[in-house]
């Protein structure tokens, strides 16, 4: 994780949170007293983990922690008074949100973030392992349109179109995307 969001309504909290964190690699950290400057914020930049310590001056940290999960795809933490923990965490946990108690052991607060940063992790790379799947899917529906219409035009049978495709993509030093491609532009006019 590179960079941090801390929004924290007194200053001495976001330096013990600021404090907390310097033992992880994070390049950057940002720190925010009321949730109007985060917000804004976030429009113009991204973090892997957000920080928000309840109670906020200008709106509660509920509003903000859901706005941040629905807008962005960072890891979040909420800190919460302990007297509040279960009915918070109850609105906002469908959203990702990890809520923590108040007040936070230092021990406790390491091992939150790691395990939120392990859980980042995986997510990126589950996502990653996603879009190449998807990408994997269109290049076979984009073979099968071409073979499709090397059937339809020229009466090949599909083994003969799957093979036709293969051979001009070696000799022409094509992928079989590019071939596929080439075809369907020869054909669908």
């Amino acid at each position: 994780m590179d960079s941090v969001l801390i929004v924290s309504n007194t200053s001495s909290t976001l330096g013990i949170i600021s404090e907390l964190l310097s033992s992880q690699t994070f390049e950057k950290i940002a720190t925010f007293q009321n949730c109007s400057e985060a917000r804004r914020d976030l429009i113009q930049n991204t973090y892997d983990l957000i920080i928000i310590d309840s109670p906020l001056p200008d709106e509660n940290g509920e509003d903000f922690s859901l706005y941040a999960a629905d807008q962005t795809d960072s890891g979040i933490i909420y800190i919460v008074d302990n007297e509040r923990l279960y009915d918070i965490n109850i609105d906002i946990e469908d959203a990702g949100v990890f809520v923590l108690p108040k007040p936070i052991s230092p021990e406790f607060f390491y091992q939150a973030v790691k395990l939120l940063i392990a859980s980042r992790k995986r997510v990126h790379y589950l996502e990653n392992e996603n879009l190449k799947l998807h990408k994997k899917i269109e290049e076979i529906r984009l073979i099968d349109r071409a073979k499709c219409i090397l059937i339809q035009y020229l009466q090949m049978t599909e083994p003969q179109a799957h093979k036709y495709i293969e051979k001009q993509a070696m000799n022409l030093r094509l992928s079989k995307v590019q071939m596929a491609e080439s075809i369907l532009k020869t054909y669908e006019r």
